[in-house]
């Protein structure tokens, strides 16, 4: 009989006789550190981006919603000056300023979405990685070559990366356009409750269906696919960056409806597309499409109304 080593067998238990691994031959722990590391700085270099930001016309509230509270716990400024000019450093000391989008600056949105990316949807990505390593660490105990967690976190990484490029040039567009203020928040409640709704639409769709279910479910697709040449699965990882991005696309660009620099609602968010993605059901998803479509009309409603003695003659 032909063994077939390109798939665990998770029903077989250890053999406890081996020697102890190597901690980065561990594919449970290398997951968890490779994770937890570029999670942590994606949002290190976000913060840095919101600090060099403080201080600008109407202190971090002008941000978006929520943004306040740093105004309140700072003043508006960073306390310590050393810190401001590194993040200054790297953000460029006018970044957020004025509303010019030069290469530098749309290096810097580029940037930008791509802390972004890392920071909210690497997190999200913890249970489809953590079932990879616990499967490739079955398949190593059987004494079986396993590909490390990290060419499938790389795979991953990169659709969103190339999402970062589309959202900076989108993100140059409605600069343009003055559909964002210099501050990188909405300029129009009138748009962003359009963003709202077209967010809280697709969260009923055929596509946003198709996409959350897979990335509930991720170990079918590695037993399905199993390979231990690490060229597969940075594919396999890829393959699930595009779920990932086909669930997720449309509440990423909600960034745009409430600040593309609010760090509180990028935690928000955050914690839904992760909960999303861990619920046994699509029931969550339409709640969240219910409560966005609620955003936008309560917004779009308000800014009606807002205008209306002004359009009323006399």
């Amino acid at each position: 009989m032909t063994d077939t080593p390109h798939r665990p067998e998770i029903a077989v238990p250890p053999d406890g006789s081996e020697a102890p691994a190597p901690l980065w031959s561990r594919p449970l722990l290398v997951a968890v550190i490779s994770l937890g590391l570029m999670t942590a700085l994606g949002w290190v270099y976000l913060g840095l981006m919101v600090a060099g930001m403080l201080g600008g016309h109407g202190g971090a509230a002008a941000l978006g919603p929520g943004m306040g509270v740093f105004d309140l716990l700072f003043g508006g400024e960073l306390p310590d000056g050393l810190l401001k000019a590194l993040a200054e450093a790297i953000c460029g000391p006018s970044f957020g300023h004025h509303a010019a989008v030069g290469p530098g600056a749309l290096l810097t949105l580029v940037l930008m979405w791509a802390a972004m990316a890392v920071a909210m949807m690497l997190p999200t990505a913890g249970p489809m990685v953590l079932a990879y390593a616990d499967l490739a660490a079955v398949a190593r105990r059987r004494g079986e070559r396993v590909a490390s967690p990290v060419a499938l976190i790389a795979g991953y990484t990169g659709v969103w990366l190339g999402f970062a490029v589309v959202a900076a040039l989108l993100q140059a567009g409605l600069v343009r356009l003055a559909l964002l203020d210099p501050a990188m928040a909405s300029a129009s409640p009138l748009f962003s409750g359009a963003v709202f709704i077209g967010a809280g639409v697709y969260q009923f769709s055929a596509l946003k269906y198709a996409c959350v279910t897979r990335c509930q479910r991720p170990v079918p697709f590695f037993l399905v696919r199993w390979s231990s040449d690490p060229a597969t699965v940075v594919r396999l990882g890829a393959r699930q960056g595009l779920f990932c991005l086909g669930c997720c696309w449309a509440m990423m660009l909600v960034m745009f409806a409430v600040g593309a620099m609010n760090v509180v609602w990028m935690a928000i968010l955050g914690l839904v597309m992760g909960a999303e993605k861990i619920a046994v059901t699509t029931r969550f998803s339409k709640a969240i499409g219910v409560v966005f479509l609620l955003i936008g009309a309560w917004l779009i409603g308000d800014a009606v109304v807002a205008q209306w003695p002004a359009a009323r003659p006399g």
